[in-house]
């Protein structure tokens, strides 16, 4: 089992079912999957650039992403329906709960001036979703065969009834959100 799963499963699930006062332990919040999304815009046309990014989405993930494609044509956006748009990975059970260990504790803290993630990010069901500048923080990646550094965007899908819950339960396995300002 995952360090991080056994944490939830054994410490967070029973406290947070205490703090919020709920019946039993399948209203607790609990995180579904998570999904990262890598965006190529108009180098989705190169398939080496395409294969380079798979390689290193699949290094940081350990799971091969399928090839996205545009679902329609925009003249504005340069898009043609049916063209590679991006790459993206789904991640569930104990690889979702491998990848967000070494995220909040590896590549996060690798980010240059880095003060926290916003906790605006929530949506209206509790979802959280923030994106990466640069792929390359990420340990697994190696640097030096990068050709291009790359954002992606990651969504974690939290099942819960607010979004406060949500916020709690993100708190509780250590993402470091920004303190929100007094003035």
């Amino acid at each position: 089992m995952a360090r991080l799963k056994e944490l939830f499963v054994k410490e967070i699930k029973p406290n947070l079912k205490q703090q919020f006062g709920y019946k039993n332990h399948y209203m607790v919040p609990q995180i579904q999957k998570i999904v990262l999304n890598m965006g190529l815009g108009i180098d989705g046309n190169d398939a080496k650039i395409i294969k380079s990014s798979q390689e290193d989405l699949a290094a940081i993930t350990g799971q091969k992403p399928i090839v996205t494609k545009f679902k329609k044509s925009i003249s504005n956006f340069k898009t043609r329906k049916n063209t590679n748009a991006g790459i993206k990975v789904t991640l569930r059970k104990n690889k979702m709960y491998e990848f967000m260990d070494r995220l909040v504790n590896i590549a996060l803290p690798r980010i240059k001036d880095f003060r926290g993630l916003s906790p605006n990010g929530f949506d209206k069901f509790g979802n959280y979703t923030f994106g990466i500048k640069e792929h390359i923080i990420f340990p697994e990646v190696n640097f030096d065969k990068v050709e291009k550094i790359r954002g992606l965007d990651i969504t974690i899908v939290i099942k819960s009834i607010k979004k406060s819950d949500s916020f709690e339960l993100l708190k509780k396995l250590n993402f470091p959100f920004k303190n929100k300002r007094s003035n």
